[in-house]
């Protein structure tokens, strides 16, 4: 029973922030929208741009294999595995009796779903596909061992690494912070902008082949497949969002199913995703896109302080 119980918390956590991840999407571009003194589009724009894409037909490269046509789905998939290993709303309060919230897999699975796509970009054969993906896989290589740096410098003071434990550990001492989690939070910030796709690291709204990174992976996607790649950008942004939360502001999260501890739990981590969602509005609304090669330098500086605090951790 108590397995079956957290099978089906995991998997509302994770349908919660497949249907919120638009509405994230949405609430930053109007936003930076308002920011620049621009009416903007709605905030549900992008479940009406999924929607006009499910309508629409498929067209696909005649290179293009037929693993070509799996590849949306398999992103998807593996960005929504990465979502039901994170606590939304509950946290646990012994240690599962099933592996379902280990941050190393976490990242593994947001590395899949990165690695999958750029397959695809490259399999259709296009010149700017195979750009994107190379500068895309760029970008991974100097994330990843940052990411996987700032979540061991928490997991360290907690003695755990499943997502789920390291909440309800780290919500009683969210008001004790040291240097080390000073620097893993300033780590994840950064890391936070490359992950989702933000400005200074990549533009979303560009249109300009020569300076796409993610999109540039999904100009030979059409129809279906590439509303569910939208769906798991829109599904990855929150996720990253909320492993931000777990991590850093673990607070409210609920031990049981009562109402009123569900309820404060939504409040909860709906102002954790607000004041997280307007740090990348702000952000994108004040400086500029970096060049390329400008790129290394930013997201280093994410990995020497994602170092130190793990240094600074164990010694």
């Amino acid at each position: 029973m108590g397995g079956t119980g957290q099978i089906a918390k995991a998997v509302a956590q994770a349908g919660l922030i497949v249907l919120l991840g638009p509405l994230v999407t949405g609430f930053v571009q109007k936003l930076k929208a308002r920011l620049q003194c621009r009416q903007g589009a709605s905030v549900l724009q992008p479940y009406r741009d999924l929607s006009k894409l499910l309508r629409k037909g498929t067209v696909q490269s005649d290179s293009a294999s037929p693993f070509f046509r799996a590849i949306p789905v398999l992103v998807l998939a593996a960005t929504v595995t990465a979502a039901a290993l994170l606590p939304v709303l509950w946290a646990p309060a012994q240690p599962a009796t099933l592996p379902l919230g280990d941050a190393i897999l976490l990242i593994a699975l947001l590395a899949l779903a990165r690695f999958l796509l750029a397959i695809g970009a490259l399999d259709a054969g296009g010149a700017f596909g195979g750009m994107g993906a190379s500068r895309e896989m760029t970008v991974g290589l100097l994330v990843e061992p940052a990411l996987m740096l700032a979540v061991f410098s928490i997991a360290v003071s907690v003695g755990t690494t499943d997502v789920g434990m390291l909440a309800a550990r780290r919500e009683t001492l969210t008001l004790a912070w040291q240097a080390p989690d000073l620097l893993a939070l300033f780590a994840m910030l950064i890391l936070m902008l490359a992950e989702t796709g933000r400005i200074p690291v990549d533009n979303p709204d560009t249109h300009l082949e020569l300076t796409m990174l993610h999109e540039g992976m999904l100009l030979e996607h059409s129809g279906p497949g590439l509303a569910c790649i939208v769906l798991a950008t829109h599904t990855k942004q929150l996720v990253t969002l909320t492993l931000v939360a777990a991590l850093f502001l673990p607070l409210g999260l609920a031990r049981g199913t009562a109402p009123a501890e569900i309820a404060l739990a939504t409040a909860a981590f709906a102002g954790k995703v607000l004041v997280l969602a307007t740090f990348l509005g702000l952000v994108e609304s004040s400086y500029a896109k970096l060049r390329f090669f400008r790129v290394p330098q930013f997201l280093g500086l994410g990995l020497v302080c994602a170092f130190l605090a793990l240094a600074l951790r164990i010694l």
